[in-house]
């Protein structure tokens, strides 16, 4: 059982992604921009992060490219 970020904006998009994983066993957690997804993933608390490329705050690219920064994979 994986520990899943997801983060997605569009509610729908999240919700269905996030039913999906959870039906397969994982746990989720879902956020809606790339400020607070960033955080959650520096947290070290997911094995996975699920990440939007159109995001308010910071775009995914934003994202990935702090969490590179900071060392993560």
């Amino acid at each position: 059982m994986a520990r899943v970020l997801i983060v997605e904006d569009e509610e729908r998009i999240a919700s269905f992604v996030s039913k999906g994983l959870r039906a397969d066993g994982h746990l989720t957690t879902v956020v809606g921009d790339g400020r607070e997804g960033l955080d959650h993933a520096l947290s070290g608390e997911f094995d996975l992060m699920v990440l939007d490329i159109g995001l308010p705050s910071l775009d995914g690219f934003d994202v990935l490219d702090q969490l590179r920064s900071q060392g993560s994979k």
